[in-house]
């Protein structure tokens, strides 16, 4: 054990569904020396109670604290964040007829919400004049009724949506994320941020002594 080298990478945010959490549970753990992993790995850095927030910030010097009191002679190297937001998970919340419930009213505004403000914005422009108007100066007349500029605009419409969002029902079409997939992923690492940050300046962050 003496002279090992572990490295621990912290990751930013931490859900566990235990209230029992542990280095594995916030962090990859490497070590030449496999004893040496495994034990680093099991030990508890944190125990959420009942009237307790469940959300924590833990700094990595807690963890390299108590890693190499626990392992004497272990030198530990840390590449990943310098605190973990860890958030308690209930997995019996997110279950149930209330759950469907509000995927379908995510589903639903999300639908006609976006159908409504593709209406607002076509008529702000007046594009059936404009389509009229495109129509009578290529062929010469006034169309009767609905062209070929309308249909073939709205099948654009939908092939585009298609190919911005990257999904076709439940299919992907590229293996690249969608935009909205990117833009979750920024949001959540600055949420994570934010918390990590607040916790700091709160000095709530379980930290060394």
């Amino acid at each position: 054990m003496a002279n090992a080298v572990l490295y621990l990478k912290a990751e930013q945010n931490a859900e566990v569904m235990e209230a029992h959490v542990c280095v594995k549970d916030i962090a990859s753990v490497y070590c030449a020396d496999k004893a040496v992993c495994a034990k680093a790995k099991s030990l508890k850095v944190h125990q959420f109670h009942e009237k307790e927030k469940k959300r924590q910030v833990i700094s990595v010097l807690k963890v390299i604290e108590l890693i190499e009191r626990e392992c004497p002679g272990v030198s530990v190297e840390n590449i990943g964040e310098n605190a973990t937001l860890i958030e308690l998970i209930n997995v019996n919340r997110h279950k149930g007829p209330l759950q469907w419930l509000k995927m379908v009213f995510v589903a639903a505004i999300s639908f006609f919400g976006t159908g409504f403000t593709i209406m607002a914005f076509h008529n702000d422009i007046s594009i059936n004049k404009i389509f009229s108007r495109i129509y009578e100066l290529i062929m010469g007349y006034p169309a009767d009724g609905y062209s070929i500029l309308e249909v073939s605009y709205s099948i654009g419409l939908a092939v585009g949506i298609i190919l911005f969002f990257n999904h076709i029902g439940g299919r992907r079409i590229t293996k690249d994320p969608t935009p909205i997939e990117v833009e979750m992923r920024i949001y959540e690492t600055d949420v994570n941020k934010a918390l990590i940050e607040t916790a700091d300046r709160e000095g709530k962050t379980i930290d060394v002594s």
